[in-house]
């Protein structure tokens, strides 16, 4: 694969400029890789690790929300209750 030069102009097949791409979209891959600390034999492993914690947040978020429904109507629920107590005079005098 040796270009040609033609007055500072660099001539290559498709089938080499292809090929040069793709080595230099997986040596980007690569490095990106490195830089991001997912290299070794470990990769695979700690990407698994990786989606299973932002599975855990989502779920952990999911959890969340719900129980603060939950404690919104509970407290609604029972907010209503005391006034039907009180206006049924359940407690004594009251208003």
């Amino acid at each position: 694969m040796t270009p040609k030069r033609l007055d500072d102009i660099l001539q290559m097949s498709e089938s080499e400029f292809e090929d040069l791409l793709a080595r230099a979209a997986q040596e980007g891959a690569r490095r990106a890789l490195v830089d991001a600390g997912l290299d070794g034999r470990e990769a695979a492993l700690d990407i698994r690790d990786l989606r299973a914690l932002l599975e855990g947040i989502r779920l952990m978020r999911r959890t969340a929300a719900q129980t603060i429904i939950r404690m919104l109507t509970a407290g609604l629920i029972l907010t209503l209750l005391a006034g039907i107590a009180l206006k049924l005079k359940l407690f004594g005098e009251g208003g």
